[in-house]
């Protein structure tokens, strides 16, 4: 018995010993990971898919328009007083009853439309209204794969200015330790240690401001994924890498590949098609009909029999319906008027789509070239500002500067490491711009 009790305990030690690790652990996601991830579980995009089964079913809803058009009908009548006609008999009128008690009828009914201008035409929209869905899920999908990367890096830059934090509170903490010991030893004014430490408060308070503004960047970016807020994640800092020289940048893009104009051109479609189902409404239409009928008729109640006490008898006929309009008060007229003024509209919409996309493009070229600069500029003055700093903290515990010296350096230093990682950020920004404007942004998740 104290043997089983003492393995349970054991076990138990050993699972609560695990469970924290278990609770607690991050899972590292690189960025093609989060974009894959996204658009796996992002409600947007799963939503854009959804409407693509949407278009299906619209197509399937106006096909069945052109379809043959069956409906049965069964009816029961009671005639509690059966009406009565005069008649005239050799100039005596008498009156005759019409009918039995009990009526019952069953029948079923064909039509076919043979020819419907407007239900051809709204059966070629409803297929390009499919390519219209499938390609606003593709834009989605692109918005979703720019806000993720977006976000993405920007957890990635915060967290390197809290490594800046942190690295700056590491050495003041040291200057306050000597700065300390000098002030025992009577080598170092009050006023020095009050310094010091109000300087050490600062960066603490900027380290808890700049953790909480991470938490909150990553829940952002957790949101934008589609991931539970409560997910523990660690982004690896080696996807922040550094920047040594521009990109080939072309002059020109071509739009063809991009899913704003492709859109467009669907909605242009979509436009046409619109106008010539109202030009149809100008046609004439053909259907055929069909119907076939079984009555009863008894006096008592006898549903669709025929016996002794029932008569029942069939009908059925084909005919040929043509619908032939002649005016309807211009109202067909005002409707292709209307698409008309629309699909001018729509030219003067996608001209400046494309002028918006390549005004994208030039601005992410120039950002870019920007961003590389600020990049090698800010890189070689973080350097430096590194070799100032700590020539100055040298001379500081030599006697040879002052501690307003030594502040002043440390803050420069951290400007320009924090400048430096800013300029990586707007780096980034400006190159999902640049793989978007040319169309190939989802190629950051393969």
């Amino acid at each position: 018995m104290f043997r089983i009790k003492t393995a349970k305990l054991l076990f138990l030690l050993t699972f609560s010993i695990s469970l924290p690790s278990l609770t607690f652990a991050q899972q590292a996601i690189t960025l093609k990971e989060a974009l894959k991830y996204a658009l796996e579980n992002n409600t947007n995009a799963k939503k854009a898919v959804l409407e693509m089964d949407k278009g299906k079913f619209k197509t399937q809803e106006v096909r069945a328009q052109a379809l043959p058009q069956l409906n049965g009908t069964v009816g029961l009548t009671y005639n509690a007083i059966i009406g009565q006609q005069v008649v005239d008999f050799g100039g005596q009128l008498q009156t005759l009853r019409f009918g039995q008690t009990w009526n019952s009828n069953a029948g079923v009914q064909l039509s076919q439309q043979l020819f419907n201008q407007q239900v051809f035409t709204g059966l070629q929209a409803a297929r390009s209204s499919e390519a219209y869905y499938r390609l606003n899920a593709q834009l989605t999908q692109e918005q979703v794969i720019e806000q993720v990367a977006n976000n993405y890096y920007q957890v990635l830059v915060n967290r390197q200015q809290l490594n800046v934090i942190d690295t700056n509170i590491k050495n003041v903490k040291v200057v306050e330790r000597i700065i300390a010991n000098q002030y025992k030893n009577g080598l170092a004014k009050k006023i020095d240690v009050d310094r010091i430490n109000v300087n050490l408060t600062n960066l603490n308070t900027q380290r808890e401001q700049a953790a909480n503004a991470i938490t909150m960047l990553e829940n952002m970016l957790k949101l934008s994924m589609g991931m539970p807020i409560n997910t523990p994640i660690t982004l690896p800092p080696t996807e922040l890498t550094d920047v040594n020289q521009n990109p080939v940048l072309a002059d020109t893009i071509s739009l063809a590949n991009r899913t704003e104009i492709k859109l467009m051109d669907v909605q242009k479609k979509l436009l046409d098609l619109q106008r010539k189902a109202y030009v149809s409404e100008y046609y004439p239409t053909l259907a055929l009909n069909a119907n076939y009928n079984y009555s009863s008729q008894a006096n008592g109640f006898d549903f669709l029999k025929s016996n002794s006490r029932a008569i029942g008898f069939d009908a059925s006929a084909i005919g040929l319906t043509l619908r032939i309009p002649i005016f309807n008060g211009f109202l067909t007229r005002s409707k292709v008027r209307q698409a008309d003024v629309e699909i001018k509209q729509y030219e003067f919409d996608r001209k400046e789509m494309t002028n918006a996309l390549n005004m994208a493009y030039e601005n992410a070229k120039i950002q870019l070239r920007n961003s590389i600069n600020t990049i090698v500029a800010q890189k070689k003055n973080a350097e430096l500002a590194q070799e100032i700093y700590q020539s100055t903290q040298n001379n500081y515990n030599n006697g040879l500067a002052s501690l307003t010296d030594l502040l002043d350096t440390e803050n420069a230093l951290t400007q320009a490491q924090n400048s430096y990682t800013q300029a990586l950020l707007n780096y980034k920004v400006a190159e999902i711009q640049l793989i978007k404007s040319k169309g190939d942004i989802k190629t950051l998740a393969q």
